[in-house]
């Protein structure tokens, strides 16, 4: 079975843009391709903080997280070579749409003052990063089980050319952009 999502992609959305940006094929129609989640953690935290990191990311995606390592070391950093500085998880096909939809429904509204994400966070390429500044947003976490607050990148990737073609992707897919 389809996500919910997706099958509202199917039926209302692709007909919309079809109409409103008078595509003349239905591939033409830009969709949602990735969603990529990415924690990083500072290299001066302690050894657990990268462990704690990848396991809470893993509880919220449902994915084992993948560990990003540092290229080059950097001593005004104190960083070194190979060192683990994070993790991250790409979501794709029906578990992207049902991360979308919990993200919308569930984890958005619980941001305190929350009246909307930014409408000029558009890398001009179609895709859309989201900063969240606190991971105890999804109810998949248990506040008595964080030890440290921990923020994450959501990146949305469309195939839309144009920054406007992916916001009204993204808005007719239910994301709570702020009015101006």
């Amino acid at each position: 079975m389809k996500a919910r999502l997706y099958q509202r992609y199917v039926d209302t959305v692709r007909d919309s843009l079809m109409d409103k940006w008078k595509y003349k094929n239905v591939h033409q129609v830009p969709i949602l391709e990735k969603i990529v989640i990415n924690m990083g953690v500072s290299a001066a935290l302690d050894k657990g903080a990268v462990d704690d990191a990848s396991k809470e990311l893993g509880t919220i995606t449902g994915r084992k997280p993948v560990l990003n390592r540092a290229r080059k070391s950097i001593a005004n950093f104190k960083l070194r070579e190979g060192q683990v500085i994070g993790c991250h998880v790409t979501l794709r096909r029906d578990v992207m749409y049902e991360f979308l939809d919990r993200l919308v429904a569930a984890a958005l509204p619980r941001i305190r003052d929350f009246r909307g994400i930014s409408p000029r966070c558009f890398d001009g390429r179609g895709s859309y990063t989201l900063g969240v500044s606190d991971q105890t947003i999804f109810p998949e976490i248990e506040m008595d089980k964080i030890k440290r607050n921990q923020g994450m990148d959501i990146t949305f990737v469309t195939t839309a050319t144009t920054d406007a073609e992916a916001l009204d992707l993204l808005k007719l897919l239910g994301m709570p952009f702020a009015e101006k």
